[in-house]
């Protein structure tokens, strides 16, 4: 990932600036940045793949980061559909609209 993340700071900065800073600068800035270990393709994977299980309004974000860091439409298709007997069949048709409408645009890349 080699944008810097501040979604931390420009939402919740001022209210809650050392959740923002984690956000950002551990999460984002030291998770995400090992990609000797993982890819950014492979965490987009493993993240939506999470999120997608809980049902939170995050997987949206996370999809869109997901065809940024390479994760192609068919791929995300499989993932969804592999999760669907796991995770629930609400949660794949809700995740199956947001995929349908990021991978639908050309702005995210």
């Amino acid at each position: 990932m080699t944008k810097k993340q501040t979604a931390g700071r420009e939402n919740l900065g001022e209210f809650a600036p050392q959740f923002a800073a984690l956000n950002d600068d551990v999460l984002f800035g030291q998770v995400w940045a090992r990609e000797t270990v993982l890819s950014a393709h492979d965490r987009s994977l493993i993240t939506v793949a999470s999120l997608l299980t809980q049902g939170v309004p995050q997987l949206e974000a996370h999809i869109r980061l997901a065809k940024q860091n390479g994760v192609t439409e068919s791929e995300m298709v499989a993932l969804i559909t592999h999760l669907s007997f796991y995770a629930g069949w609400p949660k794949a048709w809700s995740a199956f609209s947001l995929a349908k409408a990021v991978y639908a645009t050309t702005d995210d890349l």
